[in-house]
């Protein structure tokens, strides 16, 4: 499916407010009602609109520290990342994992009450019994960004 500009337009108004409704989205694309709710429909039957999500305050949740950890494997073999890759999965403490190409083999984001819980979190999961060999913790002082917008031009 090829976005035209009405559909970048949708596509940017539920990213800043997945819940408005649908006259009101109309309104604010130049559309009719209509004509939007099947825009709507075809961009989450593409699976260009992959879902809708509540974002939680991760401080009023109690989770308020994000701590990165940079992995590295046992092995670099189909059996150790996809024994690694199913062990994040299960894990919802990891907020987001990515397997690196560069210097370590994998990139989580954790989130935690604090640094006596991810380092129980550490000590239990990021073993390897999970595939790790290696784990170097980084503490972000500032959250300067974060979004969950695309940059849809």
């Amino acid at each position: 499916m090829r976005l035209d500009e009405i559909d970048r337009r949708i596509l940017r108004a539920l990213q800043r407010n997945g819940r408005i409704q649908n006259v009101e989205l109309a309104k604010e694309v130049g559309l009719s009602p209509s004509p939007c709710l099947r825009r709507v429909k075809l961009l989450e039957d593409a699976g260009i609109i992959d879902r809708y999500v509540a974002v939680v305050n991760p401080v009023k949740a109690g989770l308020p520290l994000s701590m990165f950890a940079r992995v590295w494997l046992v092995a670099q073999d189909a059996e150790t990342i996809d024994r690694f890759i199913a062990a994040m999965k299960k894990l919802p403490e990891v907020m987001e994992c990515y397997i690196m190409l560069g210097e370590s083999d994998a990139l989580l984001r954790v989130a935690v009450s604090d640094l006596d819980d991810y380092r129980q979190f550490q000590s239990t999961h990021l073993t390897k019994v999970n595939g790790i060999q290696n784990v170097k913790t980084d503490v972000p002082s500032q959250i300067v960004k974060q979004t969950y917008a695309l940059p849809l031009r």
